[in-house]
């Protein structure tokens, strides 16, 4: 933030807030040199303010200013630019597999003669421990200190190496198990709106931006902070001082009027923008939402709108910083001086939205009337799949003869549950789960839920025998108001006792279903369901045993619990007999609009806030009690481990790169259909006995209950490797008719696990590639999805398209994405898994350019197709030559040094 040598349009002012003095880079007067930007989208506003935050000439110029500012009239641009967030946010899955990074970078700058030291967070980096806890214990009044139990037995070694982490590297802090979702901590105390540094003397103001090593960091984005989910080897790059360069994205108006009618909730409202968004076409593109809703629509609903941005497939959705984020921000205990700070900053930037604000110009605008919006589900196997609530019964039965695969004449089978009095059937829920961050940072859904519950208990109701039922709040506040609320005794008598705080049965740590209740399913080969709260349920994800997901508001959950099916019309059939033997429908249990905001208006306290984030970082007892090495500036590997070890990335560092050579006489390891998602490619649940990662445990003699799941085994690559694509449901079309991770060997033809099959072509010394359909890699931002593809071998990943995240990730990781032209497909090519691959060009990648693919067929005949390269930047060119990013970024340590 020094003066600048070269002509620059870095003009700095000055805000006096309280008696304190605050230096910034203002927008207005840069429109002096660049041009009218007042209606911009604010968005880019960020992106802009940030470019003159940074210039100097090199990495950031003038030119990169102006080509944010020429993006209007149009609302179009195919420049790129560079940016560098305020901070990093990550959760434990994603995060331990960072640190590991970090440490083994340590190692690696060793080798290149530098200092490790040099090796540090340039950025503050909050990592919040929450993707670990499992609902092993559910519906009991000891389930959250069990499941506590439980999860450190399980994640201790892991969680002493982020202690670790925390004393070894500056800018670093943890926040510890049992404190919260990641994204809702985010929201309720760790953003700002506008982020402060002290530098040369002087305090500095700007937007508070973030990268975060989730996908849906997104969900900060509705209380006006711009962040979107990035792969951990970008974060990390950026952790580390380096720019990432993006093209300046078209950004979506979403313009929303009207309100919410009666019974319809923030969840609902998701769903249908969700469906929405989808069918328009948002993927890499921005989406900002105004219009005259915004003017009552709280920060809370914006939250749940923005959390989906990865399901709606855009890189953010964001909503500006007014008057309602201000109130949000008292509300949840925020400083009253940097509250101020926020208000005046943002209006002399032209960053803060008011009702009589200027339309901004948009690349495209579309619009919905709240007022249109009505109960929902999604499923079953896609977030962007909503069915209203009046049809899903009907929806259902059409899926599961459809695309669940189940003959007409078996679509009513019942098979009786030993040691029960119950059948259980085609349809049934067994899961009803109140989980992840998009809905229990919501209060109204919450305290709409223990509403339903109440009035369900009143009336004598209960959940269906079969049906799992858990409650996982994403912050230790949500306990504290509905205690306030006097509803978590009513949750409790329905089952829905608290089981942990953090992300459970939405990233598939759903926990086992009861011994009987998975013979039922898997002996007879049912379609069982799960209903939860969540904003993920693709195939695999939730549970092995549950075939069909379907994503509801928290109050819908509780009522499936009752009903216990989705083959009858919750909407119309009754839930539940009551005391007096008359039966009960779901309009009998439901709250009102009025009951909900008076619960919250009586039971929702600054105060709590200020209380509970006073203590984020003192933990549980269990966290307390922890062993930590310290005192070492590298980690000390445990060879036996089988949570952390050093990756392979830099054991063989040279302080040059060497050239990546052409791709000659691949074979193909997979052919993948479309929307494949990171869950297919790098699962985070539960990790089949039989599996490569199965047999690899069972070898380290971890018994199958220690198993854990992929996720929580991020910082081991043995593990992660033999998991990738892996998933239980994934279909590699070498072999028709089967599913769970299967290749073919050639020219033998001999069948095998994928990890087995790459194994066998790596001793051959072959290289490997993966075919792909349309919006490959969608879903999480799962590094491993990146990782586990190079260790296999795999060079180049084909496909009709990408989903943004996984691209970056794969260049990161020197690992080629490439798009097929003209319309032509696998299909289209009549690919079969036995031909040969070679591309060539690669040691002269120019961004996006076109290379030439040949096939060649078993029978000796060739093909030449051209292929897109998906390098898009000059700086992805670099990571590229260099084998990934991190060994770009340590290569440039050591010469810095």
């Amino acid at each position: 933030m020094k003066s600048v040598g070269h002509d620059s349009i870095k003009t700095g002012r000055s805000l006096h807030v309280d008696g304190k003095t605050y230096h910034y880079f203002s927008i207005p007067e840069a429109e002096k040199t660049i041009g009218d930007v007042s209606r911009l989208p604010v968005s880019l506003k960020v992106l802009l303010e940030n470019i003159l935050r940074f210039e100097d000439g090199r990495s950031y110029s003038v030119d990169d200013a102006r080509a944010i500012a020429a993006w209007l009239p149009k609302g179009a641009s195919t420049k790129e630019v560079p940016f560098k967030p305020a901070r990093i946010l990550m959760q434990d899955f994603t995060g331990v597999p960072a640190v590991v990074d970090l440490a083994a970078m340590r190692d690696g700058i060793l080798k290149l003669k530098g200092d490790p030291q040099k090796v540090n967070p340039l950025v503050p980096v909050n990592l919040v421990i929450d993707h670990s806890v499992m609902v092993d214990v559910a519906g009991t009044p000891d389930a959250l200190q069990k499941n506590v139990t439980i999860e450190f037995e399980r994640n201790g070694e892991r969680y002493a190496f982020l202690r670790w982490g925390q004393e070894a590297f500056e800018n670093f802090s943890v926040v510890p198990p049992g404190t919260g979702i990641c994204h809702q901590v985010n929201l309720e105390y760790i953003a700002q709106a506008v982020w402060t540094a002290h530098v040369d003397g002087k305090d500095y103001a700007y937007p508070d931006t973030l990268y975060g090593t989730d996908s849906h960091t997104t969900m900060v984005n509705g209380m006006g902070v711009l962040g979107w989910g990035v792969g951990g080897i970008e974060a990390e790059a950026a952790m580390l001082g380096q720019p990432i360069a993006m093209l300046i994205p078209d950004v979506i108006g979403f313009k929303l009027v009207g309100k919410l009618p009666e019974g319809a909730t923030a969840t609902d409202l998701v769903l249908t923008v969700t469906q929405m968004l989808r069918k328009k076409g948002v993927v890499g593109k921005f989406v900002e939402f105004f219009g005259p809703a915004l003017d009552h629509l709280p920060v809370a609903d914006r939250a749940t709108i923005a959390n989906m941005a990865p399901e709606y497939g855009a890189t953010c959705g964001f909503f500006p910083v007014d008057e309602l984020t201000l109130h949000y921000l008292r509300q949840t205990g925020r400083d009253e001086h940097r509250i101020k700070l926020t208000e005046e900053y943002l209006k002399a930037q032209g960053m803060f939205r008011t009702a009589e604000s200027p339309e901004p110009v948009f690349t495209d605008t579309l619009e919905l009337d709240l007022s249109t919006v009505v109960p929902s589900l999604a499923g079953p196997k896609r977030p962007q799949d909503r069915v209203p609530l009046t049809n899903a019964t009907s929806a259902f039965e059409t899926e599961l003869t459809g695309g669940l695969g189940v003959p007409a004449a078996d679509a009513h089978k019942k098979a009786k549950v030993a040691g029960t009095n119950y059948e259980i059937g085609h349809g049934d829920v067994v899961i009803a789960a109140i989980t992840s961050c998009t809905n229990t940072s919501n209060p109204a859904v919450l305290i709409a839920a223990g509403l339903v519950a109440k009035k369900a208990r009143a009336l004598g109701l209960k959940p269906k025998p079969w049906v799992k039922t858990s409650l996982a709040p994403g912050s230790q506040v949500v306990t504290d108001y509905l205690n306030r609320a006097g509803l978590t005794e009513e949750l409790d008598a329905m089952g829905f006792n608290t089981v942990g705080y953090g992300c459970t049965t939405c990233i598939g740590n759903s926990g086992p279903l009861e011994d009987h209740i998975v013979d039922a399913i898997e002996g007879n080969k049912l379609v069982a369901v799960s209903v939860l709260s969540g904003n993920r349920n693709f195939e695999g994800r939730i549970s092995p045993n549950v075939r069909a997901n379907y994503l509801a508001s928290p109050p819908l959950v509780v009522a499936y619990s009752l009903l216990g099916t989705m083959r009858e019309d919750i909407t119309t059939a009754p839930l539940g007999t009551s005391k007096d033997g008359k039966p009960v429908y779901l309009k009998d249990i439901w709250p009102t609009n009025k009951e909900i905001a008076e619960l919250i208006g009586s039971s929702i306290t600054r105060e709590e806030f200020i209380k509970r984030y006073s203590q984020i970082s003192k933990g549980t007892k269990e966290w307390q009690a922890l062993k930590v090495a310290t005192g070492s500036e590298t980690y000390k590997w445990d060879p036996s481990s089988t949570y952390v070890q050093d990756p392979p990335y830099f054991q063989e560092i040279t302080p040059e790169p060497k050239p990546k050579g052409d791709i000659v006489g691949a074979r193909v390891l997979a052919l993948l259909g479309d929307n494949i998602t990171t869950d297919h490619i790098s699962p985070a649940g539960a990790i089949k006995e039989s599996s490569p990662a199965g047999v690899y445990l069972k070898e380290h003699q971890v018994s199958k209950a220690d198993f854990n799941s992929y996720g929580s085994r991020r910082g081991n690559d043995r593990i992660m490797v033999r998991g990738t694509f892996a998933n239980i449901r994934i279909k590699n079309e070498m072999l028709p008719g089967t599913e769970g991770g299967l290749s073919k060997h050639f020219p033998d033809g001999k069948e095998g696990s994928i990890y087995d099959v790459a194994m066998e072509y790596k001793k051959e010394g072959v290289p490997l590639v993966v075919f792909g359909g349309k919006e490959y890699g969608m879903g999480s931002s799962r590094d491993w999805a990146a990782k586990g593809t190079l260790l296999l071998g795999v060079r180049a990943v084909v496909a009709e398209s990408f989903e943004r995240i996984h691209r970056s990730n794969l260049v990161g990781m020197g690992v080629l994405p490439l798009l097929f032209k003209d319309g032509v497909t696998r299909k289209t090519l009549g690919l079969k898994g036995d031909e040969k691959i070679d591309i060539h060009g690669l040691d002269k990648i120019t961004p996006r350019m076109t290379l030439t693919m040949t096939i060649t067929r078993a029978d000796g005949s060739k093909e030449d197709v051209p292929l897109l390269c998906r390098v898009d930047t000059l700086d992805e060119v670099e990571y590229y030559r260099h084998g990934g990013i991190l060994q770009y970024v340590l290569r440039g340590m050591t010469k810095a040094a």
